[in-house]
């Protein structure tokens, strides 16, 4: 087995409460979601109407029970008015400018895993991640915002949707496209897919 394939499934099996576990970044997505919608003003019913779900999805997220796809994490984050990174991530130090391979926090929004290259903070306008996609998996839906992306197959295939258009890429393959094209992706091969992607503005 792989040591990116071990280091995926790890995520499913450590303990709770370690960092970078599923049920680590739950509980922090929870307490800041809820957060975040307390100082928003928004009761469940509220939020659930701007971000297109139900109340109870939303308070199962908020109580570390649920965990929401990428692009349901990125309709919350927008009705909120802020991104997914700030909802998910701990504030991490750093020394540098240096993140060690070892060290980089890796979460998971439904089928997806994102491994940060560079650490949410607010007021960034870089974001970049390594989006590890399992076989069959994928965004679950289109989604739009504003700003630029830009991204390099590091290994795998991907069906990329931008509008009604669908491209398959592969290893080596890159892209790029205007954020507010309505945009997702799934993995269609066998094997697990690992993708550069940069944002600007920070989305994710």
């Amino acid at each position: 087995m792989t040591t990116l394939r071990k280091r995926v499934m790890a995520l499913d099996s450590a303990t709770p409460g370690t960092p970078g576990t599923t049920k680590a970044v739950a509980t922090t997505l929870g307490l800041k979601l809820h957060h975040a919608r307390l100082v928003a003003g928004f009761t469940l019913l509220q939020l659930a109407q701007k971000a297109g779900c139900s109340e109870s999805l939303i308070s199962k997220i908020e109580r570390g029970l649920a965990t929401p796809s990428l692009t349901m994490l990125h309709k919350l984050a927008v009705a909120l008015d802020t991104n997914i990174g700030i909802l998910t991530s701990e504030e991490i130090p750093t020394s540098g400018p240096i993140i060690r391979h070892n060290e980089r926090p890796v979460i998971k929004a439904g089928g997806i895993a994102l491994e940060r290259l560079v650490l949410p903070k607010r007021g960034g306008l870089l974001q970049a991640n390594i989006h590890i996609v399992s076989p069959g998996e994928g965004s679950d839906g289109l989604i739009e915002h504003s700003g630029e992306e830009v991204g390099y197959v590091l290994e795998g295939t991907l069906e990329l949707t931008l509008g009604e258009v669908r491209y398959d890429i592969g290893p080596g393959d890159a892209f790029s496209f205007p954020s507010n094209v309505p945009h997702g992706y799934r993995n269609t091969g066998s094997d697990i897919a690992r993708v550069l992607w940069v944002n600007s503005p920070a989305t994710f």
